[in-house]
């Protein structure tokens, strides 16, 4: 595998004349040469050569050397081990891929082997798409690794996410790959080389590594999952399969071998949702705003989730919102029952709140790759869970209660549960590694507990030793003291130690022993304190050892249940979900959307939910809300008005609701009936394209394209300003076009802003065409934006009036002024779009073909009145009348 971050490197130098551990290091680099190098010394990860260049300034790090290799210093930096997922976290944000190569044995054991160094392998390769530490992860967004495998102009897709175990597949044309990318947002992409250096990867090469497409993926794939046929999991195409292998072949690649837990693939993961491009996502700003921003996006603003999955689940439903009625009617349905049922939501958000990410837990579990906390969030969240069953359990007297909340108490209590023996396992506190001990709790494991009484009994025989040697020794200060490198000494001050060293007996288990000088101390040892020192280790060694079985022991417990605790986290997401969609409903004042599946859209009093939020927490003016409708005989709606008035947030706010909706939540408005929306387009404001080397006109353009070739009759469009990018007429020409293909051809619901007026006078032309307005008052020679949407069209855009509110200087407003009225002048009589004009003419009809003689027979005729025998001779008739024509058809 390859990754831009450390693509073009330096040929790696001989390890020929290396010390054992450069040695190691020269190995580990040869295997893993495209990624920073992290190699365990100690205390710390070090990175060594260019290595240490690269990270040492990715990390704003100080850059050392240690010894010479092959005549050149060796360029250092490290990071302290124990900190070591803090720099790695700010490595993989930056795009690079990072190989952990740690001690995969203890001192005692090398000395055991008299090897020259302690064995090191790296353990790990550490992927923006692969990562499971907490410290490295979005808690409430999904960390998705998304594969590509494409086959001329089709691709296979797959995605999974290791964190959680999801995993879904998908064939789409290599067009359609842009609105995939905005859909998911991958952590990062695998692609073929040559295929990561298309258009559509391009602006994506810091986050692409370069995979080869595996031979015999199904074979793959079916050896991963431990069964003999894919063919229980579903219908894959053959790009999906092979997409899929090369996402669990890279994810086993990483993990030196291992696989996490994961979900059997989904195919066809894009199908039934609502289909949105990347232009459309951006304009809308589903999940950040278009800088990036998460604070001012429609997830942050209705978002009323407790736990990090549920955080998840939400933005995940917003970013693929459903276009099937009955799965939408039933999250409704949930929505609706718990904004019924007060008490038992607030008994859900209770025992959600503070809830541990039992997903991501497991996920660390199956990778042996945990620490106790981990073992601590399966506990605590069962528990968590068997509350919200009881909360839910108490549901009697309301509303039946709805399929999607029935199956989620189900899922709560799993058939069998680790619960009660982790409850009995584990020490309350847990420490925060497992190194550290004390992660069993006493009386769990008698075994362990004896070991225990052991070890922890030296304090005992310490004390009594202590008071021995100063006895033995003439000094009463003397203390006993542990030294990492020692062992247990005695401590003496130095006017003492003096004494000893010349008087002491040099014979028995109590003669002193010189180990250490220091400023005012000097440092002894004895047979007596050498033998309870090995006491002591060897009883906390076993310790240790037995302790860490006992977690592979609940570890293993866990994972042989991972199934039904997958399902009591994915339920406990899912009614954080609906809980927080109804307290989102209760706050707010939202409606449950009445869905149809007609073309329907016709909404009371609505509101633009980020706007009205952010509104809130300025404590600024209350929202102003717009009825709209795009019903049956008004399906385009020619918005003018000025700008600032709020046609784009108008615009945007209808989309927003589809959006919403479609996701199983409420909406924000009093009433609101909504057709399903097949494919959702929003055009709103503008921006170029720098680096595809496309002016902001080619960008509006290439998106307009889009709606047009994809939109459908039953697609929702919002445009706005079509056409402002190029000269006037040229522009309103264009804007004329696309109105009239969106009412003639494709026939779709649309809400259309513009400041060419001139179209206005397609109302009396296009029969499903309603002009309406942002309305505007003057009052006392200001102008006072109502920001409310009323019948008719705009007189003027009082574009002078908002250059005065941004600040440009007074001369040129009045100079702008003077301009207006004279350009006013001049056009006053004339109608650029009489009929005349051959530019706004309505395409003529073709004039009529000259009627053939076969089809004047044919209209003669009187097809029910002939007989077979007839008919039989009609035929030669009207082929003797086509002439050539028949024989080249033939």
């Amino acid at each position: 595998m390859t990754g831009a971050p450390t693509q073009n490197r330096k040929p790696l130098r001989s390890a020929e004349g290396a010390t054992p551990a450069i040695a190691q290091w020269f190995a580990a680099k040869a295997a893993h040469p495209d990624a920073l190098l992290f190699f365990r010394m100690g205390d710390f990860f070090e990175m060594l050569f260019e290595d240490a260049e690269v990270a040492a300034g990715a990390l704003d790090i100080a850059l050392s050397s240690r010894g010479e290799h092959q005549g050149e210093k060796v360029a250092l930096c490290g990071v302290p081990a124990h900190a070591h997922e803090v720099y790695l976290a700010r490595l993989i944000r930056q795009g690079f891929r990072v190989a952990i190569c740690d001690q995969t044995e203890t001192p005692e054991e090398q000395k055991r082997r008299k090897a020259p160094t302690i064995r090191r392998e790296v353990t790990r390769v550490v992927t923006p798409g692969t990562v499971t530490e907490e410290a490295l992860l979005e808690a409430s967004r999904p960390a998705w690794l998304l594969a590509l495998a494409p086959q001329a102009t089709v691709l296979g897709a797959a995605w999974l996410d290791v964190t959680t175990g999801a995993f879904a597949t998908e064939r789409l044309a290599v067009a359609e790959l842009p609105a995939l990318l905005a859909r998911l947002e991958p952590a990062e992409i695998l692609a073929p080389e040559e295929f990561a250096r298309s258009p559509e990867l391009r602006p994506l090469a810091d986050r692409v590594a370069h995979v080869a497409i595996p031979r015999d993926g199904a074979r793959r794939l079916a050896e991963a999952f431990a069964v003999a046929t894919l063919d229980g999991f579903g219908s894959f195409s053959a790009e999906e399969v092979s997409a899929a292998a090369m996402a669990v072949d890279y994810v086993k690649l990483t993990q030196a071998g291992g696989l996490p837990r994961l979900s059997p693939p989904v195919p066809s993961g894009g199908h039934g949702v609502l289909q949105m491009d990347g232009a459309t996502r951006r304009s809308l700003e589903i999940l950040r705003s278009e800088r990036g921003d998460p604070r001012h996006a429609l997830l942050s603003a209705v978002d009323r989730t407790v736990t990090p999955a549920g955080a998840r689940e939400l933005a995940a439903r917003l970013a693929s919102p459903l276009a099937e009625a009955a799965p939408i009617a039933a999250r409704h349905d949930a929505v609706a029952f718990l904004l019924a049922a007060e008490t038992v939501r607030g008994g859900l958000r209770a025992a959600l709140k503070g809830a541990p990410d039992m997903a991501r837990a497991l996920a660390r579990l199956s990778l042996d790759r945990f620490a106790p906390r981990d073992l601590g969030a399966i506990r605590e969240g069962l528990a968590r869970a068997e509350a919200m069953q009881a909360a839910l359990d108490d549901a009697a007297g309301v509303p039946p209660i709805p399929a999607l909340v029935a199956a989620a108490r189900a899922a709560l209590r799993p058939a069998e549960s680790p619960r009660a023996e982790l409850q009995r396992a584990l020490a309350d506190p847990l420490p925060a590694r497992l190194e550290d001990g004390g992660l069993v709790a006493a009386g769990y494991d008698g075994e362990l507990d004896a070991l225990r009484t052991l070890r922890d009994g030296a304090r005992e025989a310490i004390a009594a030793l202590q008071m021995d040697l100063a006895q033995a020794w003439g000094v009463a200060s003397l203390k006993i003291r542990h030294h990492q490198q020692f062992g247990f000494l005695a401590e003496v001050p130095s006017a003492a130690g003096e004494k000893l060293l010349r008087e002491a007996p040099k014979q028995g288990p109590q003669a002193p022993v010189h180990r250490q000088t220091m400023a005012n101390a000097m440092r002894f040892t004895c047979a007596a304190l050498a033998d309870l020192d090995r006491r002591v280790a060897e009883a906390g060694e076993q310790a240790s050892k037995r302790e860490r079985l006992v977690a592979q022991h609940l570890r293993r417990l866990c994972l042989s249940v991972a199934g039904g605790i997958a399902a009591t986290a994915a339920a406990m997401a899912e009614l954080d979900v609906h809980a927080a969609g109804a307290e989102l409903a209760a706050d707010g004042r939202w409606c449950r959307p009445e869905m149809t599946e007609r073309a329907d859209f016709a909404v009371v009093a609505a509101r633009h939910p980020v706007v009205e939020a952010a509104l809130a927490r300025a404590r600024g003016p209350a929202f102003v809300p717009n009825d709209g409708d795009l019903s049956a005989g008004r399906r385009l709606c020619l918005l003018t008005g000025p700008n600032m008035a709020g046609k784009s947030t108008f615009l945007r706010q209808n989309a927003l609701l589809v959006i919403l909706a479609q996701a199983g939540l409420f909406v924000p408005a009093e009433a609101a009936r909504l057709g399903l929306v097949d494919r959702l387009f929003s055009r709103v404001g503008a921006a170029d394209d720098i680096a595809g080397g496309r002016s902001t006109f080619m960008v509006e353009m290439a998106e307009t394209a889009a709606i047009l070739n994809q939109a459908t009759a039953r697609s929702l469009v919002v445009l706005d300003e079509v056409g402002r990018g190029t000269a006037t007429w040229d522009g309103l020409a264009i804007a004329w076009a696309v109105l009239e293909a969106l009412h003639d051809r494709i026939r779709c619901r649309t809400i259309f802003a513009t400041h060419f007026h001139e179209l206005t006078a397609l109302a009396g032309k296009l029969p499903e065409l309603t002009p309406a307005t942002m309305q505007v008052r003057e009052w006392r020679g200001e102008v006072v934006f109502e920001h409310r949407v009323g019948p008719g069209a705009a007189e003027k855009s009082w574009g002078v009036h908002v250059a005065r509110l941004a600040g440009v200087p007074k001369p040129v407003l009045t100079r702008a002024q003077e301009v207006l009225k004279a350009l006013e002048a001049r056009a006053r009589g004339l109608d650029p779009l009489s009929d005349e004009l051959p530019l706004f003419a309505r395409a003529a009809p073709p004039p009529p073909a000259e009627t053939h003689p076969a089809l004047e027979a044919l209209a003669e005729l009187d097809a029910d009145s002939l007989s077979p025998r007839e008919a039989h001779a009609l035929i030669y008739r009207l082929k003797s009348l086509l002439g050539p024509v028949a024989k080249d058809t033939e």
